[in-house]
């Protein structure tokens, strides 16, 4: 293997194993597969293009088109002329995936499911960062440079990555990449001879090409100590480096408890991009199992944290202090003996992928038994992960109240005017919110005669009156003029349903807060429920003095409507089976019996069973079977060969002439006839053909006048015509030495002259090719011939054959 070869499989190899650091982003690997097959053809490619030899830029050029012919194929072939040649049409769907990829980057959690834009944005990144290694580290010979893009690559991983890219992400990038230095420098070494290693056994010196002790060169071995003590200590330094945070690219995100003991606190977080983000999941990820001693779940909201700090553009969770877990947790706020409530127990186990700095409960807690280093908020009720603390594979215990009060219960609460009991940031209005709000809640909630009435006719105005419609694809929104956009146009989901009515009722004097969970998930044969991605949810709560904060359901079709915001129920511990809500849940459930694993909302969206059957080939099939694919490369390859043919065979052929016969400069030199023909259409490519009548000194006198090579390149077309005379028409040729240097200066003189398109022009169509296509033509004239001689002789030796006979 030469050391070229050796080279590029090296940068290959380490571009592979820089690229394995972006595995834990998707849920699939298929796409590593696709970039080592397409990142091997175009290193090919490259292979080929220096064994021409073209130029560097040239080299790096035909790897690109290549590159980009390649993603056509693999991606936009349908739209491509031939499958793998680019169009309008074409060039608008490969920008269309990465425009896609991008928005499914920014929405998908990792590992984000492999749709096409993202196996594109994969598979492109890895062909990209490939290219410029190749071309560091192979066309130009200088593989230390071609770390950085590597590098790149590996930052790329690791600052996607929900928990960075770990260390053997890392060890495998490092690896590939002094792989890559020892490779170069092992042709290096080879490039100066022989190296001797010190003395061996007996006292003879050993090459560094023999086995045995002595046989590996003190170099080689240097380097591969050195490569080893510096991968050691990257792995091993950090961990003994004070750390700096987990920053806003670790996937818990801010919000933990700080220090030990008592005291700490607990920061300020927005979950909310992630709450969209897992109710747009192409797969419905099972989140948490728990197993209740209740006999019904549908109030079993798996509360994570209450956003309470309402500035009129956004909800936000209030930074607040965080105490040691107690033994039993404080009673719930505003909670009197009078509300009926059953203490129930859950058992919950945590995913092992699902890492979430807040514990999710049903609410309100009495008690947690939960493995670790957890905090307590005491105001809001949640416990929170401590430093790096979080629920990935966590199984833990919680005792709560299931709280049933009654319609006559809470329309004699009070709501308004509570602020002896909560803080007054729980009811504050900021005057940035639009007025449009408080015109629509007064507007809605006219007639009612107690906070109680205002909040359940919010709720069903949302839900069923108002003209709502759910959607998650409808952007969040922020600033002050959301929730006044979201009234408007009345498209949205869950966080914009929980932010407005919230919003409507403190403009009503009642105080509210947005909590952020799970719905109680779907429940398993085995006993057991199961919460997925999608049963992610937001809900406001209001507050009722003597019975605390209250759940309500303004989002349509998601979760369960409560039982004591129907006023006609006279015992809420009773289930009424006339009740609209319970016949319509319960229909879907029926009809989707084959589906046993179907969340309750998309129960009652009627969404189950109906996913997109081409969902599963969106999300993982990004190309042609291999058949094809290497079928088509091929032909890929000839047609590359073909548009590149006239190039090639120019240089080619500029190569064989210049060669000094017999191989060596102490020959006998160039042969002066192959120089002249070498001079005659290099000026031909340039725009101007020779003339085969004229004799070598007419024709030199022609070109230098029509070309205007310049007094120095004149000189030299003049040279190599005398010596053209000599072997013509001298009895005893004097061989002329440096002609070669003679073409090549009236090259270099007339590409300085020609216009930037004359130059294309003689590079990439020379017009001497031409000579290619006469060559071809006089052979296949010469075969006629000889087909059509031996065609006529064949009746005579039939005629003799019978006459013998």
């Amino acid at each position: 293997m030469s050391g070229r070869i050796g080279i590029l499989l090296a940068s290959w190899a380490a571009t592979l194993l820089a690229s394995a650091a972006l595995l834990p982003l998707v849920d699939r690997s298929t796409w590593l597969l696709q970039a080592a097959l397409l990142l091997g053809l175009m290193a090919g490619t490259g292979a080929a293009a220096r064994r021409v030899p073209l130029a560097r830029p040239l080299t790096a050029g035909a790897q690109l088109v290549v590159g980009v012919l390649l993603l056509t194929l693999v991606f936009a072939r349908n739209q491509a002329f031939l499958g793998f040649l680019p169009t309008p049409g074409s060039v608008r769907e490969l920008g269309t995936l990465i425009g896609t990829g991008v928005q499914d980057v920014g929405r998908f959690a990792t590992p984000a499911p492999l749709t096409d834009g993202i196996a594109l944005l994969l598979v492109g990144g890895v062909l990209a960062i490939g290219l410029l290694v190749d071309t560091f580290a192979v066309t130009y010979r200088a593989a230390a440079p071609a770390g950085l893009p590597l590098l790149a690559l590996y930052s790329v991983a690791a600052g996607l990555s929900a928990d960075g890219a770990g260390a053997l992400w890392f060890a495998l990038a490092a690896a590939g990449y002094l792989v890559l230095l020892l490779a170069e420098s092992r042709d290096r070494l080879a490039q100066w001879g022989r190296v001797f290693g010190g003395p061996a056994r007996g006292g003879r010196l050993s090459s560094g090409s023999e086995g045995g002790a002595g046989g590996t060169a003190a170099p080689l071995r240097s380097g591969r100590r050195i490569g080893a003590v510096a991968l050691g200590l990257a792995l091993v330094v950090p961990l003994a480096l004070p750390s700096l945070g987990t920053g806003l690219l670790d996937g818990t995100g801010p919000g933990r408890g700080g220090g030990g003991g008592g005291g700490g606190t607990i920061s300020a977080v927005n979950p909310l991009v992630s709450l969209q983000n897992s109710l747009n999941q192409p797969e419905n990820r099972e989140v948490l199992k728990y197993r209740t001693n209740a006999t019904e779940t549908d109030d079993l909201y798996l509360r994570i944290v209450s956003l309470d700090q309402f500035d009129g553009s956004s909800w936000k969770s209030a930074g607040r202090r965080v105490t040691d877990v107690p033994e039993r947790l404080p009673p719930p706020a505003g909670l009197s003996g009078d509300v009926p409530v059953t203490e129930i127990s859950t058992n919950v186990a945590a995913a092992d992928w699902y890492a979430q700095d807040w514990l999710p409960m049903p609410y309100p807690a009495t008690r947690a038994e939960v493995p670790g280093d957890w905090r307590f908020e005491r105001v809001g009720r949640t416990l929170v992960g401590d430093r790096d603390q979080t629920t990935r594979g966590v199984n833990y215990s919680v005792d709560s109240l299931l709280v049933r009060p009654t319609a006559p219960q809470l329309s004699a609460a009070e709501s308004a005017g509570v602020a002896d009991t909560l803080p007054r940031e729980f009811s504050s209005v900021p005057d940035s919110l639009p007025a449009v709000v408080e015109r629509t809640a007064r507007r809605v909630t006219e007639g009612a005669a107690n906070d109680y009435e205002r909040a359940v006719r919010l709720q069903d105005w949302f839900a069923q009156e108002g003209g709502f419609t759910y959607d998650t694809q409808v952007r969040a929104g922020s600033g002050a003029q959301a929730i006044a956009r979201f009234l408007r146009d009345k498209e949205g989901f869950c966080v914009h349903f929980s932010f407005a009515m919230a919003s409507m009722a403190r403009t009503l004097g009642m105080p509210s807060r947005v909590a952020v969970g799970f719905t109680p998930g779907t429940a398993k044969s085995s006993g057991e429920m199961s919460v997925g991605l999608r049963d992610a949810h937001a809900w406001p709560e209001l507050y009722f003095e003597g019975i605390g904060w209250t759940r309500f359901e303004p989002t349509p079709n998601r979760g369960s409507v409560p039982e004591y915001t129907r006023p006609d129920v006279p015992d809420s511990e009773v289930d009424d089976p006339e009740q609209p809500e319970e016949s319509a849940s319960a229909a879907p459930s029926a009809e989707s019996g084959d589906d046993p694993d179907c969340p309750r909302a998309e129960r009652a969206l009627g969404e189950c069973g109906s996913e997109d059957p081409d969902a599963g080939a969106a999300a993982g099939g990004g190309g042609p079977p291999w058949g094809t694919l290497l079928g088509v490369t091929g032909a890929l390859l000839l047609l590359a060969a073909a548009l590149l043919g006239p190039m090639v065979w120019r240089r080619r052929v500029r190569t064989l002439r210049l060669t000094p016969v017999g191989g060596g400069a102490g020959e006998r030199g160039v042969s002066a006839l192959a120089a002249w023909q070498e001079l005659t259409d290099t000026v031909w490519d340039h725009g101007i053909p020779p003339d085969e009548a004229l004799t070598p000194r007419r024709a030199a006198e022609r070109l230098v006048r029509l070309a205007e090579p310049g007094p120095d390149a004149a000189e030299a077309v003049h040279r190599v015509a005398g010596a053209v005379e000599q072997v013509l028409y001298a009895p005893r040729p004097v061989p002329v030495a440096g002609l070669a240097d003679d073409v090549a200066l009236v090259r270099a003189a007339l590409h300085a002259r020609a216009s930037r398109r004359t130059r294309l022009r003689a590079l990439l169509l020379p017009r001497s090719a031409v000579r290619v296509i006469w060559a071809a033509a006089d052979r296949w004239a010469r075969l006629r011939g000889r087909g059509e001689a031996a065609a006529a002789r064949l009746p005579r030796l039939r005629g003799r054959g019978a006459q013998g006979g």
